[in-house]
């Protein structure tokens, strides 16, 4: 348990925190995921249609610090190929 005013105040914010931070994982995941499950099925038209969206979620991701800038462009430059 924390001792200090400080340390109490820390705990709460890291709380909050974490709760954002898998809030994004999970938003992250899931844009994965709807996107390969568009790629598997060879409908290249919503794929194209959604990848702006993709996109966009992953550089959120990736500002906010939940993942690395690189590994979001890696991403996001592998599934532009496939489409």
């Amino acid at each position: 348990m924390p001792n200090t005013k400080s340390a109490i105040r820390r705990v709460r914010r890291v709380k909050k925190q974490t709760q954002i931070n898998r809030i994004r994982k999970s938003k992250y995941k899931n844009a994965i995921k709807e996107m390969d499950k568009l790629l598997n099925s060879k409908d290249k038209e919503k794929a194209k249609k959604n990848f702006s969206k993709f996109q966009s979620i992953l550089m959120q991701v990736a500002k906010s610090g939940v993942i690395n800038k690189k590994t979001a462009a890696r991403k996001i430059s592998r599934v532009s190929k496939k489409i």
